[in-house]
């Protein structure tokens, strides 16, 4: 099973690449195992004629237009093992299906790792979330929480000012903001907590409060965390590409990695700030990258 082009990701910046792909005749092996970050959340916002899109629809409308072409073909798969070949690429699959291509993309996007904080996970994607341009304009006007243990509160806290006057930055025990940032916070009137979180209390998804170690609580029925990112696949040992110092595949302006024939898009090249516009962009761009690449060595 020889292809032109393996694509391990199926989110936005896979499907994207797959799709030009797919248009310029290319043989696509597209792996997705369908476990979508963006899966917990009611909506995507900020992609023009997408605007408010359930994810679900978002990746069924994708793979509708993907699978069209007929030269792409899709297995809802985790990719375990990749092996550089003389001749490209091998695939390995959950299931033990390899699968050999000329040209690899890897569009595996990230992974959040948040503090261990109780109800966390039964707000977020609800009335907690991480990107204020996809989910600030419906929280628009709230007493909102900014939870964060890196320095970048500040910059988020700034951000969410747009969208909301009622604010209060919850550290989670850390102390990361300079007597400066507090005195820019405090004469907008802007809350600073630096104890640490004990819980999120609400019902149904919704948040009301946020409980804090020493028994204090405080009001909000939403907020903004910042997570750590981390790789969702990684496959350095294999390929042995060079990373940036987020961790993303290090890449040259039009996706190439320092491999040979290895691409990366989207998220797994840590391309900011991560939505789903961005990726799809980034996935479009890779894979006229990729045919190019492959045009000029059958010239050769």
């Amino acid at each position: 099973m020889n292809y032109d082009c393996a694509i391990v990701g199926g989110g936005p910046a896979g499907l994207n690449a797959a799709l030009i792909l797919g248009r310029t005749r290319r043989s696509v092996a597209l792996f997705d195992d369908n476990r979508p970050r963006n899966g917990v959340t009611h909506a995507s916002h900020g992609f023009i004629t997408r605007d408010g899109v359930k994810p679900a629809e978002f990746r069924r409308i994708a793979y509708e237009e993907v699978l069209g072409y007929p030269s792409v073909r899709h297995w809802q798969e985790e990719a375990t093992d990749i092996r550089k070949r003389d001749e490209g690429f091998e695939i390995l699959t959950v299931s033990g299906r390899r699968v050999q291509a000329r040209k690899l993309i890897l569009a595996t996007g990230l992974k959040e790792l948040f503090p261990e904080i109780e109800g966390l996970h039964d707000f977020y994607g609800k009335s907690l979330f991480n990107c204020p341009y996809c989910d600030g304009w419906e929280m628009r006007d709230r007493p909102l929480a900014v939870i964060s243990e890196e320095p970048g509160v500040m910059h988020m806290a700034k951000l969410l000012y747009n969208w909301s006057k009622d604010l209060a930055v919850c550290t989670n025990g850390r102390s990361v903001l300079t007597e400066d940032e507090k005195n820019i916070l405090e004469r907008r009137g802007i809350q600073i907590i630096e104890t640490p979180i004990a819980a999120f209390e609400g019902r149904n998804g919704l948040l009301e409060q946020v409980q804090f170690t020493d028994g204090s609580s405080i009001k909000r029925s939403g907020g903004f965390i910042t997570p750590k990112w981390l790789p969702k696949a990684d496959f350095r040992e294999q390929l042995g590409y060079n990373v940036t110092q987020f961790g993303g595949i290090a890449t040259d302006e039009m996706g190439r990695s320092s491999v040979a024939g290895l691409y990366a898009a989207g998220d797994a090249a840590y391309v900011r700030p991560s939505q789903v516009v961005y990726a799809a962009a980034a996935g479009s761009k890779v894979a006229m990258t990729v045919n190019l690449d492959l045009t000029e060595e059958d010239f050769a």
